[in-house]
Formats: structure tokens, sequence, C-alpha cells
């Protein structure tokens, strides 16, 4: 019972990738989930459907192949074709098979192009946050408003209901709906890299040197996502959670960071202490 379960789960799941969709819900993994998580930011939009474009092109792909060697099999063994054929070059399919494959990945090449230049124009910011990548947590700075905070995650000792496991943090980055959020990024210590799917945005964080990518999330939510470079016995324990709001709680938000968060030196300690804690 439990391996039809399974079976039906694979089954539904795969339909649903093939027919377009993206993942079942936005922000976190669900269980049994193969496909990409449900799109967030115009970006994220695009990598989903070149994705799903180039599913076709492989199925398509695939199943061409398929039928040739079907044909051959059939056509040519031994009791079908007891005399084979001597031939040893035919130009017309020379030219087919290597001016056809050439197509079809131009067809594939113009809109990849497109996608990468879209992710790595950054618009005209209407926001912009540091993330710095440490062993084994995240700070998050925003210069505009001159304060910065230490991010860890919850312990599952410590999780409140709906929290997910080793993805929720005691601090969430807090960025306002539907306006461009330019994202900065180094490294405190180590390469560590800034990822969040469902944002279509991932980026190494360098020691010594500043990388930028952006996002424009257009729904309120929860978004979650992890440190995607090996960095160190806790780099499975250093996630990212992104908390989309509207301009109002946004505003609210923000008067009471600049006031929590008013010195560095008052936050930086704590956190490290939880950090040493959590090892």
């Amino acid at each position: 019972m439990l391996v039809l379960k399974r079976f039906f789960a694979f089954t539904v799941t795969s339909l649903i990738l093939l027919s377009g969709g993206a993942a079942l819900a936005a922000g976190q993994p669900e269980p049994w989930q193969i496909g990409l998580q449900e799109s967030a930011t115009p970006v994220m939009e695009n990598i989903i459907w070149f994705h799903n474009f180039l599913v076709w092109v492989i199925v398509a792909i695939t199943l061409f192949v398929l039928a040739l060697l079907i044909v051959v099999m059939v056509k040519f063994n031994s009791k079908a074709n007891p005399t084979p054929s001597r031939t040893t070059h035919n130009t017309t399919i020379e030219v087919v098979w290597t001016v056809v494959p050439v197509l079809i990945l131009v067809m594939i090449a113009v809109p990849s192009f497109r996608l990468l230049f879209f992710q790595l124009n950054t618009p005209q910011a209407d926001l912009t946050v540091k993330a710095t990548g440490k062993q084994w947590f995240w700070s998050y700075s925003y210069p505009d408003s001159k304060f910065e905070f230490d991010s860890l995650m919850v312990q599952t000792k410590d999780l409140k209901p709906g929290q997910p496991r080793l993805l929720a943090v005691d601090n969430e980055m807090v960025v306002p709906v539907n306006k461009v959020v330019r994202v900065i990024t180094t490294g405190a210590d180590v390469i560590h890299a800034f990822a969040v799917p469902a944002f279509g945005i991932k980026i190494d964080a360098i020691p010594g040197r500043i990388n930028e990518t952006w996002f424009k999330a257009e729904r309120e939510g929860m978004y979650y996502g992890q440190c995607s470079e090996l960095c160190g016995k806790d780099h499975a324990f250093m996630p990212i959670a992104v908390r989309v709001v509207n301009d109002t709680e946004y505003t609210a938000w923000l008067d009471q960071a600049k006031k929590k968060y008013a010195s560095d030196d008052s936050v930086r300690p704590t956190a490290v202490a939880a950090a040493d804690t959590a090892k």
C-alpha cells in the first residue's frame, strides 16, 4: 500500500511538472516535490517557463531517438534484413544531423541569454540589503537606514507552530512587496552562497569581494532559502528567511528595527553566543 501511495504521488507530481506547473506551495519545499518552487518574482517566473520549455524539448528529442532505435531494431535485425547494406556515407543524413542540433541549440540559446541578462541587469533599486555570510549564520545590513542584525536558525526544540525545521530563523530579512530589492553579498570568513529558490536568486558571498543580485517579490509571505556553498561543518544550518510585507507593515518594522538594532555591538555578541551554543 505504501509503495502504491508513493507511486501515485510521484505520478501526480510528474504530471503537474510536465503540464507546466511549478511547485505545490510558495516559499519552502514540500514533501514529494520534484519541480521548482512556485515563483514569487518575475525572474523566477521566467526561470520556470524556461525550465518547462526545456523539459518539452528534451522529451521530444528522447521520443525521437527512441523511435529511431525501435525502427532500427525492427527493420534492420538479422531476420528482417539478412543481407545488410554496405552503405558507408550519406551526405544528406550527415547534413541533417549537423544542422538540426545547431538549430535546436540556437532555439534554446535565445531565451537562455535573454533570461541571463534579465537576471544580471539590476534595475533601479528601491531598497538595498547587504547579506554577509558567516560560519554559520547570516548578517543583514540596511545601509540606507544604518542598522545591522544577525539571523540564526531556530533550534528544533524552540520551533513555534508553523515554523519549518532547519529553515526558520530568529530574525528574518524584511522587505516590502512589489519593490526592487538590491542584495549585495560578501563573506566574513569563507565562501558562502545566498540562495532563495522562490525568488530565483543564487549568488556567492565571497570574502573580500562584493557580489550583487536583485529580486522583486510580488506576493506577501515568508520565503526560505539556504546557504548553497559548502562552507564547513554547520553549512546545513544557516538558513535564509525573507518576510515580504506591505508598505505599512514594512514602515512599522523599519521604525522598530532602527531602535532595536541601533548599535551593532548590542546584537552581535548575543548572536555569536547563540551560534556557539548551537554548535
